[in-house]
């Protein structure tokens, strides 16, 4: 039987970072299934860096279509979960049925993958993540302190069924450690 995995995602999603994961997971075979805060066609962006601006700039990218509403996810139907970053963690953390869903996954201990804003998600859950140790993308490092988390100062890190990384240049390595805890 196929595999199941959950992405969580919303509106500015940052595009590598859904995509890669989406078609990566189709590529091994996994039944992979996009969930937000609706039903609809997400609008994710591209997150870049330009010369002379300290911070990244952001640019409408494609539409995707999400096919569950968090409110209608049963997480045990799942065997691992994908949370991207951009700016969609931040709103969507705020949606009533999302942190139960990610609850899931760590009281199940089943593999969980955060790039970059993600841990705006894990912050939510400051219980689960109290002497855990992920990365982020650095401006989210007061969000996985917060939580009592080590900030790794790594482009990828693994703790138990946990993989992170730091942003979409982290991509293949993070999603190789996630195929691996699939596994």
């Amino acid at each position: 039987m196929s595999k199941k995995v959950l992405i969580v995602a919303g509106d500015a999603v940052e595009a590598l970072e859904i995509f890669y994961p989406y078609y990566r997971c189709l590529e091994a075979g996994f039944e992979t299934t996009i969930a937000s805060p609706s039903v609809k066609k997400l609008q994710t962006v591209s997150h870049d860096f330009i010369d002379g601006i300290e911070t990244y700039v952001e640019k409408p990218a494609y539409g995707l279509d999400s096919n569950v509403a968090f409110a209608d996810v049963n997480p045990a139907d799942y065997d691992g979960l994908i949370i991207p970053g951009g700016r969609a963690p931040e709103y969507i953390r705020l949606d009533e049925s999302l942190p139960g869903i990610v609850r899931h996954f760590f009281e199940e201990d089943k593999p969980v993958a955060v790039v970059c804003h993600a841990a705006q998600v894990l912050s939510v859950l400051p219980d689960l993540m109290k002497d855990r140790e992920y990365t982020a993308y650095i401006a989210c490092k007061p969000d996985v302190s917060a939580t009592g988390a080590t900030y790794i100062e790594k482009d990828l890190h693994t703790d138990r069924n946990l993989v992170s990384g730091h942003a979409w240049p982290d991509l293949p390595g993070l999603m190789r450690e996630f195929m691996r805890l699939m596994d």
